[in-house]
């Protein structure tokens, strides 16, 4: 199947808005705090690549990664509860190799959100296709 939506523009501007945390460029916005416009942009930078995934995976608008979309939600919920266990230990494991000074503040926020979002979206596919919620025919 050949993709109909553009997601590399939107990967682009997503690297470039979290790159730019990693630096002081950020002017000082109508609120007057270089930080909090270098997290605006930051924010924005997540929000486009995460777009950009959802387009390149699904081929389509959208921002809810529902259960009807999956094409083998059977074998990869698993692998969708491994990848949120591993963002939720990041930050501990940035903190225990002494990088969390390296990195802006709120870093360790996104990948618990991002890595909770992640467990319960799997948990609860593996729930329904699986577990005591899955749907089972009559014989």
């Amino acid at each position: 199947m050949e993709r109909t939506l553009e997601w590399r523009w939107l990967a682009v501007i997503g690297l470039l808005g979290i790159a730019q945390g990693f630096v002081d460029l950020a002017p000082e916005g109508p609120w007057d705090s270089r930080s909090f416009t270098r997290g605006v942009i930051g924010l924005v930078g997540i929000t486009c690549l995460y777009l950009a995934w959802f387009r390149f995976t699904f081929n389509i608008n959208g921002v809810a990664p529902t259960v009807d979309r999956w094409s083998r939600p059977e074998s990869t919920w698993v692998t969708v509860v491994v990848f949120g266990a591993c963002m939720l230990a990041v930050p501990t494991i940035l903190q225990w190799l002494n990088i969390d000074g390296n990195i802006p503040e709120p870093t360790g926020l996104f990948f618990t959100l991002v890595g909770g979002l992640a467990l319960l979206n799997g948990v609860y596919v593996g729930l329904i296709v699986r577990g005591p919620l899955a749907i089972k025919e009559e014989e």
